[in-house]
């Protein structure tokens, strides 16, 4: 269950493929809200092998937020704790169609995907008389920029994972270092499932390799469902004006609000903007063949908040499972993630742009260690970095699950 629409959730996309696969019944209750992913959602649905309930957007859920608000906030200022309905519909989303689209479906186990998902989950699990899991594909209490001036997302979501972790049999996180903070939080043991593909996704060996390019030439790429000025690529933008190297950027996303236009400005005054395009979204099954003709990826994420520092996005390994080495910044996560990646990987500093260029020259004037450095990506995700070893987790721990429960 996820309040996000189905295209933007590869990762439920997945566990429900590889549980169906596993032989469990899955039905995915998804949010139908964005229009531009719909066609996208409507490929995904088209070849599913398993149900899906997709929730239109109930233009009621911003006045209950509305309304719901204020009255967190009181409580909130009052020190007292914010009873459960009010902090769900105050933290925003649609809290309540998903509440009642979940408790139409009857199941032996509801896994909830992202925080409005949570107390859905929770009421469908006690009406039922099922069990409840949580899948965090982020730290989401700690998803607030550190120097917010607002605290009370960052509290309504701390009310919400306190009064339901506990109460999970089961929960999942993205990367060990999510795993440990919840752990450390709420006493619970999650399990590290990363977000990684099924190598059908690759292209076909050599097919999507890079064509050559002059000596110190360099296309890097990055890629999200939507442009954004906290992604590191003002940062990079800088490096590329300070690089020897013709360095080129593609930037993959929807310019929605914006933010494409903003980082174009940027590059002409920079004296870059022949180097940059802004390309259109694209198919989430689409995206790894679409890293495939790159020399670099970029994860350049701004540890601002507790979340982006323990966090490892799905561009990493959309990369590597392109052929593709990484520049990642260094994040606590990231850091310690590149240190298995070896050559695939470059650590830099977004505070950094002459050490960001520093890294593209080296690259650009060495073939020879690229070359090393996408066969080493390759090899990687090859052998370990795919769905296909990483889905073994996901079905192990659910069955766990079951099979504690039914001893009981």
């Amino acid at each position: 269950m996820s309040s996000g629409n189905l295209s933007s959730n590869p990762r439920l996309v997945k566990e429900a493929d590889a549980l169906h696969q596993a032989g469990y019944d899955v039905t995915a209750v998804v949010c139908d809200y964005t229009e531009a992913l719909k066609p996208f959602d409507d490929e995904i649905a088209g070849g599913a092998p398993w149900k899906i309930v997709r929730l239109p957007r109930d233009k009621s859920e911003r006045y209950i937020t509305a309304a719901a608000r204020p009255v967190a906030q009181a409580f909130l200022a009052s020190g007292m704790p914010v009873p459960l309905p009010v902090a769900s519909h105050a933290y925003g989303g649609p809290a309540y169609a998903l509440r009642r689209a979940a408790s139409a479906v009857i199941a032996d186990l509801y896994i909830a995907h992202y925080m409005p998902a949570l107390p859905a989950a929770a009421m469908a699990a006690r009406r039922h008389r099922a069990l409840l899991a949580f899948d965090a594909e982020d730290l989401h209490s700690g998803e607030a920029i550190d120097d917010h001036a607002d605290g009370t997302q960052p509290k309504l979501v701390t009310r919400i994972e306190q009064a339901y972790l506990p109460a999970c049999t089961c929960v999942t996180a993205s990367s060990p270092m999510i795993g440990k903070a919840y752990a450390a939080r709420y006493g619970v043991n999650p399990r590290t499932v990363l977000n990684v593909f099924p190598k059908t996704m690759a292209a076909p060996v050599g097919s999507g390799a890079a064509e050559a390019r002059e000596l110190g030439h360099l296309a890097v790429y990055w890629f999200s469902q939507t442009i954004g000025l906290d992604r590191g690529l003002q940062e990079f933008m800088r490096a590329m004006a300070r690089a020897k190297a013709r360095v080129s950027l593609d930037v993959r996303g929807s310019n929605r609000w914006g933010h494409g236009d903003t980082l174009m400005a940027l590059a002409r005054d920079l004296g870059v903007a022949e180097r940059v395009r802004l390309l259109p979204t694209a198919a989430p099954d689409q995206m790894v063949k679409l890293a495939a003709t790159y020399d670099l990826g970029l994860s350049l994420e701004i540890g601002n908040s507790p979340n982006k520092r323990a966090c490892l996005g799905n561009k990493i390994f959309t990369y590597l499972l392109a052929g593709v080495p990484v520049m990642v910044s260094d994040t606590p996560a990231q850091r310690a993630f590149a240190l298995d990646l070896g050559s695939a990987a470059a650590v830099v500093s977004v505070a950094d742009p002459e050490g960001i260029a520093r890294v593209l020259d080296r690259l650009a004037a060495m073939p020879a260690a690229l070359a090393d450095a996408k066969a080493t990506a390759w090899r990687l995700a090859d052998q370990r970095y795919n769905w296909e070893v990483e889905q073994k987790v996901l079905v192990e721990t659910v069955g766990a699950v079951f099979t504690h429960h039914a001893g009981r």
